[in-house]
């Protein structure tokens, strides 16, 4: 079986331990959990037929105190950029770390992930900044780890491009 490493990467407290939570475990948690390092988890998804073993890199967040690490990405066949809807700061973030990781990994497969669309109200990112990031060829979805809406979709989105080069 095919073995695929994927980084979850992202500011901190986007929602990536929730949304591996709710993808591998099908849980969500109100309680926030600071990642410490990297924490490990595998789940085996189908693609065309084919089973694969995902093998997911929940990285720590990254804000000013802490730098991402470029040792964890290594080995890495796609990458999902995790961004809080409800934080602006969030994307300008990602959009750093975007090309940060591709300094260092090259060009692998990745989505951009607007996450907690459950608090759609409470939404800081505006449709001009989002188009323009589309515009570069970025695949942008919305999704909510809390109602799991589009999260399975996510992983067998990145695990398709992953596959399907």
């Amino acid at each position: 079986m095919l073995q695929k490493k994927i980084c979850m990467v992202g500011a901190f407290a986007t929602g990536k331990t929730s949304l591996v939570a709710k993808f591998v475990y099908s849980i969500f948690s109100e309680k926030y959990q600071t990642t410490v390092g990297v924490k490990i988890d595998k789940k085996i998804v189908k693609v065309n037929q084919q089973e694969l073993s995902l093998i997911l890199w929940d990285l720590y967040g990254e804000d000013e105190f802490q730098k991402l690490r470029t040792s964890y990405l290594r080995g890495s066949s796609g990458y999902l950029l995790v961004v809080d809807g409800t934080r602006k700061i969030t994307l300008e973030k990602a959009v750093e770390l975007q090309q940060r990781v591709e300094d260092n990994l090259g060009k692998v497969p990745f989505i951009l992930v607007l996450n907690k669309w459950d608090l759609q109200d409470e939404w800081e990112l505006d449709s001009a900044k989002i188009e323009t990031i589309e515009k570069k060829g970025w695949t942008v979805i919305k999704a909510s780890a809390k109602t799991g809406l589009n999260v399975e979709e996510i992983f067998d989105m990145l695990a398709k491009k992953i596959i399907e080069g």
